[in-house]
């Protein structure tokens, strides 16, 4: 069995909680930090995702985005963003090829001449541990009960019992990629599309790269040094941009909007709401990098936040924002 992601993270904390705390309310974004906390340490830097490149490019709409939502990042032909990519660890540090830097992130944010930004936050893995905030405090919560010395079974076996996705989660990341360019990202919480004339269109994200999905096979990654992306990525941006595509995954009858843990069956309609064209690692980007805050469910009209998880994240980074400060 591959190694648990979050027990090698675990292994990263400067405590770990002799027993659990008691159980937080699920729409506190405090108490997810808190949780996470525990298990990890509080080092001032993001709560996840401590460690990242900050990138700048742009964004060109498609004409079809264009009929699918009043918003104004889809009304102009090119839009400025900045894109963060990041390892999942939580403490900064972490070698690119360790099991804890999995799943990889990329958060951008989308800022047109006219009209309210727009905060897209996604990872290299298509689905979340659990459905709700509640039970991603909890899955922290066992983990941090579960260290060396616990009895077993631990909690975080217990838990992981009564929640085989997140054990699929934790065991069924891929191995390092060749680059933060060659990866697919995912947004796990359903948003809806909203036209001129009213019609809603539920969706979730899904980012592709134009240079494929690859990763490193077992005799690239022996020649591979532990910290290799942030190189790799810079020699890409020297030989031209790096695009991806946004495409809106469109859900159908009977597709869970409020449980980012269940992937949409594979064969769904994809529709391109445009490409992503990053050009650089931003030159300020270590003021960029402390000062972003991204708020995925903070949507402007033509975009509507749809599973309740985003409320929660949302206040979870506005925490964490303030704990870097």
């Amino acid at each position: 069995m591959k190694r648990l992601t979050f027990a090698a993270l675990a292994g990263l904390a400067a405590v770990i909680a002799a027993s659990a705390p008691a159980p937080l309310r699920a729409e506190d974004g405090g108490a997810l930090v808190a949780d996470l906390n525990s298990v990890f340490g509080a080092h001032h830097v993001r709560a996840v995702h401590a460690y990242g490149i900050v990138t700048e490019g742009s964004f060109t709409p498609s004409a079809e985005a264009g009929r699918l939502s009043s918003a104004a990042i889809f009304a102009g032909p090119k839009v400025p963003l900045v894109a963060r990519f990041s390892n999942f660890a939580p403490v900064e540090g972490v070698p690119d090829t360790d099991p804890s830097a999995s799943p990889r992130g990329l958060a951008l944010r989308l800022s047109p001449a006219e009209g309210a930004t727009v905060d897209l936050v996604t990872h290299s893995y298509n689905g979340f541990p659990v459905k709700t905030a509640d039970d991603f405090g909890a899955l922290f919560r066992a983990i941090a009960a579960s260290g060396p010395g616990a009895a077993k079974p631990t909690p975080l076996d217990a838990f992981l019992k009564d929640h085989p996705k997140a054990a699929l989660f934790l065991t069924g990341q891929a191995g390092p990629p060749e680059s933060y360019g060659t990866l697919a990202y995912f947004g796990v919480n359903a948003e809806a599309l909203v036209a001129a004339d009213g019609t809603r269109t539920i969706f979730r994200t899904r980012i592709v790269p134009a240079a494929g999905v690859r990763f490193l096979d077992a005799a690239a990654l022996a020649k591979t040094a532990p910290v290799y992306l942030r190189a790799e990525l810079a020699d890409r941006f020297a030989k031209g941009p790096v695009s991806f595509d946004w495409m809106a995954e469109i859900a159908q009858a009977g597709d869970p909007t409020d449980d980012p843990s269940s992937p949409w069956p594979e064969g769904r309609k994809l529709v391109r709401l445009g490409t992503f064209e990053l050009l650089r690692i931003a030159p300020d980007e270590a003021s960029l990098d402390h000062d972003l805050m991204f708020q995925p469910g903070a949507l402007p009209p033509g975009l509507e936040p749809v599973d309740p998880m985003l409320t929660v994240r949302d206040e979870a980074y506005a925490v964490s924002a303030s704990d870097r400060q």
